[in-house]
């Protein structure tokens, strides 16, 4: 089953001018979890990473860079990836709203593929799903699709698939999708 969505700018921020953020999402028979961003338009207004090498890094957020939060639904434990178009990326578990497990390490890096032209930039991220919170039970999954993206003129601009919040906040769960 593939979910395919556009992601919104937070509304008390500038809106873009022709930029467009869509992302699809799938559960994939080979047990990965594939996240794929496609941002297009005027990129000239986005300040984007130049390539450096596939490394986690922390603090991606300040800069462009594309994150996904996965849940499952009924549980408070979820995670946190965050992928740059440098090509850099995180992964964060966290036990309940931001409280983060500092123990807890992904096993294997993603596997990101990243292109760029001058009018889109297209980012793939394929985790495994042992790198998801545990789904003994079968659950339903809860999906929190966003992107921070860094703008020449008016800094940084959040967009999410939904903003349920008074302030932009990705950790928050009413944002998510139940997948």
């Amino acid at each position: 089953m593939k979910f395919i969505a556009h992601l919104l700018p937070y509304s008390a921020h500038p809106r873009l001018n022709v930029i467009d953020l869509q992302v699809d999402l799938q559960l994939g028979p080979d047990r990965s979890l594939c996240v794929h961003y496609v941002l297009s338009g005027s990129l000239g207004e986005i300040l984007i990473p130049a390539p450096l090498p596939s490394q986690a890094a922390d603090e991606l957020w300040q800069h462009t860079c594309l994150e996904a939060f996965v849940a499952v639904e009924g549980r408070s434990d979820y995670r946190e990836f965050n992928f740059a178009p440098s090509g850099q990326w995180a992964a964060y578990a966290f036990s309940d709203y931001r409280v983060r497990e500092e123990s807890w390490q992904i096993s294997q890096a993603p596997h990101l593929e990243i292109s760029r032209l001058s009018d889109c930039l297209s980012l793939t991220a394929r985790l495994d799903l042992v790198d998801l919170p545990a789904n003994p039970e079968n659950l339903p999954w809860q999906f929190g699709l966003t992107a921070v993206l860094e703008t020449r003129a008016e800094g940084l601009s959040y967009w999410a698939l939904q903003h349920p919040g008074a302030q932009p906040d990705f950790h928050d769960r009413r944002g998510f999708i139940r997948y």
